[in-house]
């Protein structure tokens, strides 16, 4: 403990001098390029890993493969071993419709799927367990599952559970947070409100298909706007929709239809799967998967031990020491994912389910906020914290999405003189000389910032942004004083719909889905809009970018063109890091690969030998 505690507080002393040094020659540098996808011929070469004056080097996720290099015949069945990295249990929330949490995610990923898959770009296809048409004018959609999709407790899955998985996200008593993904259907507005006893929109045709009419066509529907996920009827239709969410159906004894069964539970810390024989793309290779939670501080010793075959998440600050690691490939690929800082402004209203914006909040001037951001180096964060994996975000539709990630679009450069003097010109001043300015009223200023806990460098990171702030004249301290471990740093900041009064400023992260649309987090109506942040020209161009014309490719790069710059000016939140996933799998193991429209699946997974091959 004391050789972490003291090796966290070198790095952290060394970023401080790198720091200093940086504001001294007042030096910026320019984001990394955004055309590079997931899939690796489509990435532009760099010349890495690259030297700079101190030796250190950088890394490029151009020059990973996501697809892992097979060596050696699988044996027949096997298990394999997944460690999900958190340093905190997964809630275990295990059903696609009412989860919140990404932890639940890595678990759920292994038993149960929707029905649909999609390609390297992000469009729905009929490669999975349903297939799909659509009507001339783009608003009906006919749905047909395959024959032999089936329940785990061996009950074909139907049309009916589609159909009661929308009545359960549109019911007065869903606790889950994806009561808007079902807005834009026909009737649903009304049987929300209780005016209808059905909805309008969707008809079970019969067993296996479905028809859903949407009240606009957008072009989000074909890259995730449409709900695929189906909840099991004749599991939870005569269970109060309250009592879901918390029942042993969803908590202990989950059902999907996916490769793998749910075999035992050991809450939070573990989860055994076994093959399901009926799987509807082929049984699968291996016999069973364990998953396992792993400490983000012991991941390094879990590969080289064997004890793991792969994690849902390498610390990538700790590759370049463990680049060589003989017994793992690592796979590599740019994130759906950036890390951001959020300023509260509102609270959220349950009963109405939008967003309470109050102009009187203490961070509500924006001025404080944009000299917030140009106050921090994000630059020198990525290439010292993480040796250029990941890299100063700029605007809030990351390059994951090259087709409508502004590129052009600088974000607020590190500039803390430019920070100061927009801090002085908008009125917060050191009024009692003691280094700290005061609001525009004259008034002590402090401000209570959240931040995850994490690995070994989550302190010295969060310390960095306070120290950050503070060369500008800004008091901002840890809420608590302390870190905050995933689950209740969420329930503070908003997820159960709830704002803690006591927070200001939050370090958060987002994945983002398939779809660009971004209208999920920064909507005026979504509970996922932490930052309490409303504004008409938002819900203006969100509105549009899934609108008709946003069909025109270019159209809609300009919509959402215009949403960045909307977001850069105003500055409810601002990214910090844009990321890069970087994945160790042991040599043993044949057939994986992360990513999207690889064109490969879990069922088969396969390995060569019994154990994992250990370093």
């Amino acid at each position: 403990m004391v050789g972490k505690k003291s090796a966290s507080k070198v790095l952290f002393a060394m970023l401080l001098v790198l720091l200093l040094a940086l504001a001294a020659c007042n030096k910026t540098e320019d984001a990394k390029p955004a055309d590079s996808g997931d899939k690796p011929e489509d990435k532009p070469k760099e010349e890495t890993p690259k030297e700079e004056e101190s030796g250190d080097k950088l890394y490029s996720i151009d020059d990973f493969s996501n697809i892992k290099t097979n060596e050696g015949s699988a044996i027949e069945g096997g298990s394999f071993t997944y460690g999900l990295v958190s340093d905190t249990a997964f809630e275990g929330t295990l059903n696609f419709n009412f989860y919140s949490g990404n932890p639940d995610v890595m678990v759920l990923n292994w038993f149960d799927e929707g029905f649909l898959t999609w390609d390297a770009n992000y469009v729905y296809t009929n490669d999975g367990a349903a297939t799909y048409k659509t009507s001339e004018d783009g608003r009906t959609f006919t749905f047909t599952i395959k024959d032999n999709v089936n329940w785990h407790d061996g009950q074909p899955v139907t049309a009916e559970d589609w159909l009661f998985a929308h009545e359960v996200l549109a019911h007065p008593d869903y606790d889950g947070p994806r009561a808007g993904d079902v807005l834009n259907i026909e009737g649903m507005a009304e049987y929300k409100a209780g005016t209808a006893d059905t909805i309008s929109g969707i008809e079970v045709v019969n067993d296996k298909e479905l028809k859903i009419t949407y009240l606009e066509a957008t072009p989000s529907l074909i890259t995730g706007g449409i709900w695929t996920y189906p909840l099991a009827k004749h599991i939870f239709g005569d269970m109060a929709v309250a009592d879901i969410s918390s029942s042993p159906e969803v908590r202990q004894n989950p059902v999907g239809f996916g490769p793998f069964k749910v075999d035992t539970i050991v809450p939070g810390e573990s989860v055994t799967y076994v093959k399901n024989e009926d799987y509807w793309r082929g049984a699968p290779k291996l016999d069973t998967v364990t998953l396992k939670v792993i400490n983000p501080n012991v991941v390094v010793q879990a590969l080289e031990k064997g004890e793991v075959d792969t994690v849902s998440a390498f610390p990538v600050n700790q590759y370049p020491e463990n680049a060589d690691m003989a017994n793992v490939e690592f796979l590599g690929r740019v994130d759906r994912a950036y890390s951001y800082v959020g300023f509260k402004l509102g609270t959220w209203d349950e009963e109405n389910k939008v967003v309470k914006y109050n102009p009187e909040a203490k961070m509500a001037d924006k001025n404080l906020r944009k000299a917030m951001w140009h106050a921090v180096d994000n630059n020198a964060v990525g290439d010292r914290f993480y040796h250029g994996l990941r890299w100063a975000g700029t605007t809030l539709i990351p390059p994951s999405h090259p087709e409508f990630h502004d590129a052009t679009n600088p974000g607020a450069a590190y500039d803390p003189e430019l920070a100061k003097q927009m801090l002085e010109d908008a009125g917060f001043v050191d009024v009692d000389g003691d280094g700290f300015r005061e609001d525009k009223d004259g008034n002590e200023l402090v401000m209570s910032y959240a931040s995850m806990s994490g690995d070994d460098i989550a302190e010295p990171l969060a310390q960095y942004y306070i120290q950050a702030w503070e060369a500008v004249g800004l008091k901002v301290e840890l809420l608590d004083g302390r870190l905050h471990e995933f689950n209740s740093f969420y329930d503070r900041v908003g997820n159960g719909g709830k704002d803690d009064p006591a927070v200001d400023i939050y370090a958060g992260a987002w994945g983002v889905g398939i779809d660009v649309d971004p209208s999920g987090l920064y909507g005026s109506n979504v509970l996922y809009n932490f930052s309490r942040w409303a504004n008409e020209d938002n819900d203006r161009l969100l509105a549009a970018g899934i609108s008709e014309d946003a069909f025109d490719v270019e159209k809609r790069k300009a919509i959402y063109n215009e949403w960045q710059a909307l977001m850069v000016e105003e500055v409810p939140v601002f990214p910090t890091l844009y990321r890069s996933e970087v994945v160790p799998v042991n040599n043993r193991v044949l057939n994986y690969s992360i990513g999207d429209g690889t064109g490969m699946y879990r069922n088969e997974i396969a390995v060569t030998q019994d154990t994992p091959i250990a370093k």
